[in-house]
Protein backbone atom coordinates (compact mmCIF):
# COMPACT_ATOMS: atom_id res chain seq x y z
CA UNK A 1 0.00 0.00 0.00
CA UNK A 2 2.92 2.34 0.67
CA UNK A 3 3.98 1.84 -2.98
CA UNK A 4 0.53 3.04 -4.10
CA UNK A 5 0.60 6.07 -1.81
CA UNK A 6 4.15 7.04 -2.84
CA UNK A 7 3.57 6.61 -6.58
CA UNK A 8 -0.01 7.83 -7.02
CA UNK A 9 -0.94 10.04 -4.06
CA UNK A 10 2.23 11.75 -2.84
CA UNK A 11 1.72 14.63 -5.29
CA UNK A 12 -1.85 15.03 -3.94
CA UNK A 13 -0.85 15.48 -0.29
CA UNK A 14 -2.44 18.96 -0.23
CA UNK A 15 -5.61 17.94 -2.10
CA UNK A 16 -8.79 17.29 -0.15
CA UNK A 17 -9.27 13.55 -0.61
CA UNK A 18 -11.80 11.14 0.84
CA UNK A 19 -10.25 7.70 1.35
CA UNK A 20 -12.36 4.59 2.03
CA UNK A 21 -10.65 1.45 3.36
CA UNK A 22 -12.64 -1.80 3.10
CA UNK A 23 -11.67 -4.40 5.68
CA UNK A 24 -10.02 -1.81 7.87
CA UNK A 25 -10.34 -3.50 11.25
CA UNK A 26 -6.90 -3.54 12.86
CA UNK A 27 -6.27 -7.25 13.28
CA UNK A 28 -2.58 -7.26 12.31
CA UNK A 29 -2.07 -3.58 11.53
CA UNK A 30 -3.75 -0.76 9.66
CA UNK A 31 -3.18 1.45 6.63
CA UNK A 32 -4.52 4.55 8.40
CA UNK A 33 -1.05 6.04 9.04
CA UNK A 34 -0.29 5.99 5.30
CA UNK A 35 -3.27 8.29 4.72
CA UNK A 36 -2.56 10.80 7.47
CA UNK A 37 -2.12 13.92 5.32
CA UNK A 38 -4.07 16.71 7.08
CA UNK A 39 -6.16 17.36 3.95
CA UNK A 40 -7.18 13.70 3.57
CA UNK A 41 -10.20 12.16 5.30
CA UNK A 42 -9.73 8.44 5.93
CA UNK A 43 -12.71 6.24 6.77
CA UNK A 44 -12.24 2.61 7.78
CA UNK A 45 -15.07 0.27 6.75
CA UNK A 46 -15.69 -3.27 7.95
CA UNK A 47 -18.53 -5.71 8.58
CA UNK A 48 -17.59 -5.79 12.28
CA UNK A 49 -17.08 -2.96 14.76
CA UNK A 50 -13.54 -2.77 16.09
CA UNK A 51 -10.29 -0.85 16.23
CA UNK A 52 -9.84 1.35 13.12
CA UNK A 53 -13.48 0.93 11.99
CA UNK A 54 -15.30 4.21 11.39
CA UNK A 55 -18.34 2.72 9.66
CA UNK A 56 -19.84 -0.74 9.88
CA UNK A 57 -21.38 -2.05 6.68
CA UNK A 58 -23.95 -4.78 7.10
CA UNK A 59 -23.62 -6.08 3.55
CA UNK A 60 -20.32 -6.51 1.65
CA UNK A 61 -22.18 -6.04 -1.64
CA UNK A 62 -24.41 -3.02 -1.01
CA UNK A 63 -23.22 0.04 0.92
CA UNK A 64 -26.43 2.03 1.15
CA UNK A 65 -24.93 4.46 3.66
CA UNK A 66 -22.28 5.59 1.13
CA UNK A 67 -23.41 7.81 -1.75
CA UNK A 68 -22.38 7.18 -5.35
CA UNK A 69 -19.34 9.12 -6.62
CA UNK A 70 -18.26 9.80 -3.01
CA UNK A 71 -14.63 8.71 -2.60
CA UNK A 72 -11.48 9.96 -4.29
CA UNK A 73 -9.53 6.89 -3.23
CA UNK A 74 -10.66 3.38 -2.35
CA UNK A 75 -8.29 0.88 -0.76
CA UNK A 76 -8.55 -2.66 0.50
CA UNK A 77 -5.76 -4.92 1.65
CA UNK A 78 -5.89 -8.55 2.77
CA UNK A 79 -9.69 -8.57 2.62
CA UNK A 80 -10.79 -9.79 -0.81
CA UNK A 81 -9.92 -13.42 -0.08
CA UNK A 82 -12.57 -13.27 2.67
CA UNK A 83 -15.41 -11.96 0.46
CA UNK A 84 -17.49 -14.66 -1.23
CA UNK A 85 -18.77 -12.67 -4.21
CA UNK A 86 -15.89 -10.28 -4.91
CA UNK A 87 -17.29 -9.21 -8.29
CA UNK A 88 -20.29 -7.68 -6.52
CA UNK A 89 -17.95 -5.83 -4.17
CA UNK A 90 -16.01 -4.55 -7.20
CA UNK A 91 -19.24 -3.10 -8.59
CA UNK A 92 -19.79 -1.23 -5.30
CA UNK A 93 -16.22 0.08 -5.39
CA UNK A 94 -16.91 1.45 -8.87
CA UNK A 95 -20.17 3.01 -7.69
CA UNK A 96 -18.69 4.86 -4.68
CA UNK A 97 -15.57 6.12 -6.48
CA UNK A 98 -15.75 9.59 -7.99
CA UNK A 99 -15.02 9.80 -11.72
CA UNK A 100 -11.21 9.83 -11.93
CA UNK A 101 -10.98 8.20 -8.49
CA UNK A 102 -8.27 5.64 -7.78
CA UNK A 103 -8.40 2.26 -6.09
CA UNK A 104 -5.72 -0.05 -4.76
CA UNK A 105 -6.71 -3.59 -3.85
CA UNK A 106 -4.26 -6.11 -2.41
CA UNK A 107 -5.05 -9.81 -2.08
CA UNK A 108 -2.93 -12.95 -1.72
CA UNK A 109 -2.06 -15.25 -4.57
CA UNK A 110 -0.72 -17.89 -2.16
CA UNK A 111 -0.46 -18.84 1.48
CA UNK A 112 -2.35 -21.04 3.90
CA UNK A 113 -6.07 -21.08 4.49
CA UNK A 114 -7.05 -18.50 7.10
CA UNK A 115 -10.78 -18.19 7.64
CA UNK A 116 -12.10 -14.85 8.84
CA UNK A 117 -14.90 -15.89 8.67
CA UNK A 118 -14.29 -17.58 5.28
CA UNK A 119 -11.28 -17.88 2.97
CA UNK A 120 -12.49 -18.12 -0.63
CA UNK A 121 -9.87 -16.79 -3.03
CA UNK A 122 -6.29 -16.46 -4.17
CA UNK A 123 -6.01 -13.85 -6.91
CA UNK A 124 -3.53 -13.64 -9.79
CA UNK A 125 -3.04 -10.62 -12.06
CA UNK A 126 -5.49 -11.97 -14.66
CA UNK A 127 -8.10 -12.37 -11.93
CA UNK A 128 -7.72 -8.73 -10.94
CA UNK A 129 -7.87 -7.69 -14.60
CA UNK A 130 -11.13 -9.60 -14.97
CA UNK A 131 -12.63 -8.04 -11.84
CA UNK A 132 -11.64 -4.55 -13.00
CA UNK A 133 -13.13 -5.19 -16.43
CA UNK A 134 -16.36 -6.48 -14.88
CA UNK A 135 -16.70 -3.36 -12.73
CA UNK A 136 -15.71 -0.91 -15.48
CA UNK A 137 -12.43 0.27 -13.93
CA UNK A 138 -9.49 1.32 -16.07
CA UNK A 139 -6.43 -0.73 -15.16
CA UNK A 140 -3.38 1.31 -14.26
CA UNK A 141 -1.21 -1.50 -12.86
CA UNK A 142 -1.65 -5.14 -11.92
CA UNK A 143 1.16 -7.29 -10.56
CA UNK A 144 2.08 -9.99 -8.05
CA UNK A 145 4.98 -9.84 -5.65
CA UNK A 146 6.47 -13.20 -6.63
CA UNK A 147 9.94 -12.67 -5.18
CA UNK A 148 10.59 -13.06 -1.48
CA UNK A 149 11.43 -9.78 0.26
CA UNK A 150 12.38 -11.51 3.54
CA UNK A 151 9.73 -9.66 5.50
CA UNK A 152 10.23 -10.14 9.22
CA UNK A 153 6.55 -10.94 9.78
CA UNK A 154 6.59 -13.87 7.33
CA UNK A 155 4.22 -12.18 4.88
CA UNK A 156 6.26 -13.34 1.87
CA UNK A 157 4.12 -16.50 1.91
CA UNK A 158 1.14 -14.56 0.54
CA UNK A 159 2.74 -13.35 -2.70
CA UNK A 160 0.25 -10.51 -2.78
CA UNK A 161 -1.35 -9.41 -6.03
CA UNK A 162 -2.07 -5.72 -6.43
CA UNK A 163 -4.65 -3.95 -8.59
CA UNK A 164 -4.38 -0.21 -9.09
CA UNK A 165 -7.35 1.07 -11.06
CA UNK A 166 -9.22 4.23 -11.94
CA UNK A 167 -12.85 5.03 -12.47
CA UNK A 168 -13.17 6.58 -15.94
CA UNK A 169 -13.85 10.32 -15.96
CA UNK A 170 -16.28 10.48 -18.86
CA UNK A 171 -19.44 8.74 -19.86
CA UNK A 172 -20.22 7.95 -23.49
CA UNK A 173 -23.87 7.33 -24.36
CA UNK A 174 -24.71 6.71 -20.72
CA UNK A 175 -21.83 4.26 -20.15
CA UNK A 176 -18.44 4.86 -18.65
CA UNK A 177 -15.77 4.84 -21.33
CA UNK A 178 -13.21 2.05 -21.11
CA UNK A 179 -9.69 2.32 -22.46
Amino acid sequence: MSYFVDKYLKSKSHDNLIVLDLGSQDINGSYRALFSSPSWKYFGMDIFQGKNVDMVISNAYSWKNIPSDYADVFISGQTFEHIEFIWLTMAEIFRVLKPGGLCCIIAPSGGVEHKYPVDCWRIYPDGFKSLAKYAGLEIIEVFTQWENKNYLDGSDQWHDSILIGKKPEKEVNGYRSLK
